[in-house]
């Protein structure tokens, strides 16, 4: 493809970040999506974006779905590709939208994984030994506390915790949202406890909460490692994400409080359809309590 019209992607994911202001990971998953397009449209020699029509769209998600691409990418391919050709249009650079009226296959909902109240509290009561292993504790408490995304979590400033307010904000959520989550004590106490270590760290006035041995911010990938190391140092056999205290934080809270619109806001999400996936989780629990204890309801054993 000429590089004319190749650009039209780099200015459809600038106009992205400026109006939409989307974040980092968005962008470059954007960028990722639209790059298999092209690699398509190379090896069937279209030269420009207004060559691709419905039957192109359709070969090309057939093509990826060859390749191994499970349907909830698929579904993200195609909505990448609807909303670039949209643009083109905006711009004029494109007659129609050849991926309108087509339909990715659709992703069976796989339940979040999450851990439960036992195993939540095999992982925060452990006893720390050194620096690190107290500030790692102040972030499982955190996430586990008030839901936080890990990228939330490194992303956190000085600033934005209020130990004696009781709160936390996140300036920028998903979606560029920010929010105002209560800080659970537990948490505010490993948070204490960490920031009596935390000078001895800090470089070049760095303003991040959470830092690394060089004094600088965490990444997220940081996290992710030392969650995995801390796991394996408390006996827990299944594998632990940061997504899953987070996935835990909005179970746990689902199914003492029943307020699925407070969970909602607590998490951040902006349609409740994603909140609603924790109600099956409570309904297993709930399930699993009436097979026990129901006499009538015991299944035979085979």
């Amino acid at each position: 493809m000429k590089q004319r019209v190749i650009a039209y992607v780099q200015q459809f994911l600038d106009s992205l970040q400026n109006e939409r202001r989307l974040s980092v990971n968005t962008l470059k998953a954007y960028a990722r999506d639209l790059a298999q397009l092209r690699g398509y449209c190379e090896k069937n020699e279209l030269i420009d974006w207004r060559e691709l029509d419905h039957e192109h769209i359709r070969r090309f998600l057939a093509v990826r779905h060859a390749e191994g691409l499970a349907a909830r990418s698929l579904q993200r391919e195609l909505s990448a590709c609807r909303k670039f050709f949209d643009y083109l249009i905006k711009v004029g650079e494109a007659p129609f939208n050849p991926t309108k009226g087509i339909r990715a296959p659709k992703a069976a909902k796989a339940l979040p994984h999450v851990l439960d109240v036992d195993q939540m509290s095999v992982l925060l009561d452990a006893p720390t030994k050194n620096d690190l292993d107290v500030r790692d504790l102040a972030m499982w408490e955190l996430l586990y506390s008030s839901g936080l995304r890990v990228s939330e979590l490194t992303g956190l400033n000085m600033f934005d915790v209020d130990i004696a307010a009781g709160t936390v904000r996140v300036e920028a959520g998903k979606g560029n949202k920010a929010r105002l989550l209560p800080l659970g004590r537990k948490a505010a106490d490993a948070i204490l406890t960490w920031l009596e270590l935390r000078s001895s760290l800090v470089k070049n006035h760095e303003q991040a909460l959470f830092l690394g041995r060089t004094g600088q911010r965490l990444s997220t990938r940081n996290v992710q490692l030392r969650l995995e190391r801390w796991r394996k140092q408390q006996g827990l056999q299944e594998h632990v994400s940061p997504h899953m205290l987070r996935h835990s934080f909005a179970s746990h809270m689902l199914e003492s409080s029943r307020d699925l619109r407070a969970v909602q806001e607590l998490l951040g999400h902006s349609d409740i359809s994603t909140t609603q996936v924790y109600t099956h989780l409570d309904f297993q629990h709930l399930a699993s309590v009436y097979d026990d204890a129901h006499p009538r309801a015991k299944r035979k054993k085979r």
